[in-house]
């Protein structure tokens, strides 16, 4: 009897790569107003070799050819580039879509009304405690204020399902109820977002990641909201307590999602922004389209994986191993457990790892820190040689809810210029 063959998943397509990333981060600046002690880029102060505006619009114009439906820009806080609205503009002209993440500094009732007079721009609030004092530690004095009056203004401007983002803490996740009465009072959306070792999260990470106890409380209220809650793909890693979550279950990275930072350098993940994840940058020849079709790291990263010690385990189905990038930065192997595995085994794995060397992010853009160097006569960045990140675990799930993770720090980290 012939059986016909079952329908290839959505997934199924999805870890083997696409011609076009269906969601691309854009971090214009690291300039910013703020100083996030989570910041996921360690923004603060502007790179003297950001791309320029006309090389920027060199970038929309390879996307639109492309077709590349949106990006997500970011920073730093993309909104202190003084040729911001160009850029968004020129975008949207070339039917690139924007969605960008902001603190809110800039959105003053002027600008939330031309943000509401727009099809093809979405914008992105970044608010990590419902209260000033929890915001405030992490985000800095006055941010939670800015937050708010920038949503009133959105609000009041009639821009209908913006979103608030939020990145959960261990500090803040007993203010879900809280975060969701704030976004419908607002008419926004709420997105959760997973805290990962990233930038200066590296720091904080063991201070500020949700205990075991909080990851089963974060678990249990998006089974209870989770259609009504954006997610990306921040916590497929729960699914190992039984039930799938919405959201994309798969490890994106270099398959449908990707980073270009604001030099021009592209990562496999917005929150890998490391030596071992950088694929090229976009002045180099052939572009961003070269990079994302043919770069020897994209390549990798879509090849078939193994599954490594996880694949022993009985939630390995679900889970897949969790985030290459909170393995990466906490110092564990690619293809062994997520480091917030709900089942206690990334535990036993940072036992194991001792006194083992972990990988530092590249770059810190800090006030306070050494300055990068800006490279000659304004040139090509030098994009350093890949050792190779080793075997990345494929995270295979349903399809999406939603489209894309989008990046919930790139618009609120630190400083100015």
């Amino acid at each position: 009897m012939n059986v016909a063959a079952a329908p290839a998943r959505l997934v199924d397509h999805f870890q083997h790569g696409l011609a076009a990333p269906i969601c691309l981060t854009w971090e214009l600046t690291y300039a910013c107003n703020l100083a996030c002690v989570h910041c996921l880029s360690s923004s603060g102060r502007r790179d003297p070799r950001e791309l320029t505006t006309a090389q920027c619009k060199a970038v929309i114009d390879e996307l639109e050819r492309m077709q590349v439906f949106y990006v997500n820009i970011g920073g730093g806080e993309p909104t202190v580039r003084p040729d911001f609205w160009e850029i968004v503009d020129y975008a949207t002209a070339h039917h690139v879509g924007v969605k960008f993440s902001t603190n809110g500094v800039r959105i003053t009732p002027q600008v939330a009304a031309r943000l509401a007079g727009s099809d093809y721009i979405d914008v992105q609030i970044s608010l990590d405690g419902a209260s000033p004092e929890v915001n405030d530690a992490v985000r800095g004095e006055g941010s939670h204020a800015t937050a708010v009056r920038a949503m009133q203004n959105l609000a009041d401007a009639g821009f209908a399902g913006f979103k608030l983002s939020v990145v959960v803490t261990r500090h803040n996740v007993g203010q879900l109820d809280e975060f969701k009465a704030i976004a419908d009072r607002y008419g926004a959306q709420l997105r959760l977002t997973r805290l990962r070792p990233s930038g200066r999260g590296a720091d904080v990470w063991d201070d500020l990641h949700p205990t075991a106890g909080q990851q089963r409380e974060l678990y249990d209220w998006l089974v209870a909201h989770g259609e009504q809650v954006l997610t990306g793909d921040s916590f497929f890693h729960l699914s190992a307590y039984g039930q799938e979550l919405p959201g994309l279950n798969l490890c994106g990275a270099g398959r449908v999602v990707c980073l270009i930072d604001p030099i021009g350098d592209v990562y496999a993940c917005p929150f890998a922004i490391h030596d071992s994840f950088l694929a090229g940058n976009v002045r180099e020849p052939g572009g961003f389209q070269r990079i994302w079709r043919s770069s020897e790291l994209f390549t990798e990263l879509r090849a078939p994986q193994s599954g490594g010690a996880c694949t022993s385990c009985a939630h390995f189905d679900s889970c897949r191993g969790g985030c290459m990038a909170a393995k990466f930065f906490t110092g564990l192997p690619l293809d062994g457990p997520d480091p917030e595995c709900v089942q206690g085994y990334g535990v036993d794995a940072l036992l194991a790892r001792g006194e083992a060397s972990v990988p530092k992010p590249s770059g810190d853009h800090s006030r306070g820190a050494a300055p990068s160097g800006a490279a000659p006569n304004g040139g090509t960045p030098k994009t350093p040689r890949r050792s190779g990140p080793g075997p990345v675990p494929v995270v295979i799930g349903r399809a999406p809810v939603s489209a894309c993770q989008q990046d919930p720090l790139a618009g609120f980290a630190p400083a100015g210029h």
